[in-house]
């Protein structure tokens, strides 16, 4: 417990940019090892064709959308548990820890069985093409065998985060990823004594990193050999806890889920702008290039967000304390100058993508349809990634500081009042997918500026937990 006090001393009294950087760094680590793994990924199925590359794609949003509903309990959870160290009740922050605990295995094995079901149903409203669904559907029904795992790893990574242990969880990812890297083309391509499972083995070797990550997480909240110890007694059902994560979470549950739905009609709307320029231009398939190109170019940009992410984290971990400690001006200068790195850390991004499209988009696939649609998406598209990350530094304050009614309003917001829309309109309307780049560039922009506003009216500034 030493290094959880001397931790929260430096985050509510240090210098707020180095510790900043010092809870960041090991966060930006772990999601640049997590977009190797995805950029490794794309690399190997790019090898095997256009159909093949763009299965996750499609998956992902669907998983993403039955993830979010339990990541929205785990960040009220984070709320919880970061502002009760930052008051100074560790006592609560562990009943916390072992309420949120319990309750993501619950959701989690529901969840599982769920989407192994309902898989073949949930890809054919995505309106995925023919040719790439059979590839889309045993992938998916792969990945949702592993939620479990998945959801106590992220149980253990909130948790720890929000009493400013950054490393640990990272040291667990990184093996976790590494273990997925080495284990994909062999997958994949059936080197040596493995069988050759092509699109699955990426599944397969997912499901089996995560589950060793998860394991070993578990083992460590149970020994007590990390700031949180969760006991067999703080695990039992306890409706006093379970109904204020429920109450606090359930906005950004329904937040995170709603904003996950909506990309999986996203992924709808690309097949069908993609189809109409197909059909406008008398190329065949030509939905399969677009969504190929969404999917290269969103590695590209969860790259850069490694870095914008990584400090809106840790901002979070700071402003939740600061928050807990009644510390209020601090949080805003916290907030404020995480914003202004993640803008500097994205333009400089933007300019890099922009200068080398086409060396990069030709490491993954050496297709000259989807070299020149990614042209469109640098021209119209790739300027409004600044501004992201001013959105999502914003979102990640309103989540941190517990109110969770903001950030479930201003994520719907951006992506069903803005990019929904805008990217369907403007594309039906031009029946290009200039209008579809564009209208995804547009949300970005809007949604920042509205984000922005709402921030400076200060209305979060004020603490969920109890005197």
């Amino acid at each position: 417990m030493k290094r959880v006090e001397a931790m929260r001393e430096q985050i509510l009294r240090g210098p707020v940019v180095k510790t900043l950087i010092l809870l960041a760094y090991p966060l930006i680590i772990n999601q640049l090892v997590q977009v190797l793994y995805n950029l490794t990924d794309t690399f190997w199925l790019g090898k095997l064709g256009r159909e093949e590359l763009a299965a996750p794609g499609t998956a992902w949003p669907l998983v993403w959308f039955f993830m979010a509903m339990g990541m929205g309990f785990a960040t009220a959870g984070f709320a919880f548990v970061s502002q009760y160290v930052g008051a100074g009740n560790y006592e609560k922050a562990n009943r916390s820890a072992g309420a949120l605990y319990s309750l993501m295995m619950l959701f989690a094995i529901g969840v599982g069985i769920f989407g192994v079901v309902s898989a073949p149903y949930l890809l054919r409203f995505m309106g995925v093409s023919d040719t790439i669904y059979p590839y889309a559907l045993s992938y998916t029904r792969v990945i949702f065998a592993g939620i479990p795992f998945s959801f106590t790893l992220f149980a253990f990574n909130f948790l720890l985060r929000a009493i400013g242990d950054t490393r640990t969880p990272v040291k667990i990812n990184i093996a976790t990823v590494l273990l997925n890297l080495v284990l994909d083309p062999f997958f994949i391509f059936g080197w040596g004594p493995f069988p050759r499972l092509g699109v699955v083995g990426a599944a397969v070797a997912t499901m089996l990193s995560n589950s060793l990550g998860s394991i070993v997480g578990g083992y460590l909240l149970f020994t007590g050999k990390v700031g949180v110890h969760l006991t067999l007694k703080n695990l039992k059902p306890d409706p006093y806890f379970y109904s204020r994560i429920f109450r606090v979470g359930l906005p950004s549950s329904v937040g995170t889920s709603t904003t996950a739905l909506g990309f999986v009609i996203l992924t709808r709307i690309i097949f069908t702008i993609g189809e109409l320029y197909g059909q406008a231009h008398g190329i065949e398939n030509f939905q399969d290039v677009a969504f190929a190109t969404y999917s290269i170019t969103n590695r590209l940009t969860n790259f850069m967000f490694a870095f914008s992410d990584g400090v809106s984290m840790a901002m979070g971990t700071m402003v939740g304390q600061a928050i807990g400690a009644k510390l209020y001006e601090r949080a805003k200068e916290i907030a404020e100058k995480a914003m202004a790195i993640n803008f500097t850390i994205l333009g400089v991004g933007t300019l890099l993508f922009a200068l080398f499209r086409v060396q990069i988009f030709s490491f993954f696939i050496n297709d000259p349809a989807i070299i020149a649609e990614s042209a469109k998406v640098v021209k119209y598209f790739s300027a409004s990634l600044p501004f992201f990350g001013i959105f999502s530094a914003v979102n990640n304050v309103f989540q941190s500081s517990g109110h969770t009614k903001k950030s479930m309003l201003l994520s719907m917001f951006r992506l069903w009042g803005l990019r929904l829309p805008l990217s369907y309109g403007l594309g039906v309307l031009t029946r290009d997918t200039t209008g579809l780049w564009l209208g995804m560039g547009l949300s970005n922009v809007l949604g920042a500026l509205v984000a922005l506003a709402w921030f400076l009216h200060g209305s979060w500034m004020r603490a969920i937990i109890e005197e």
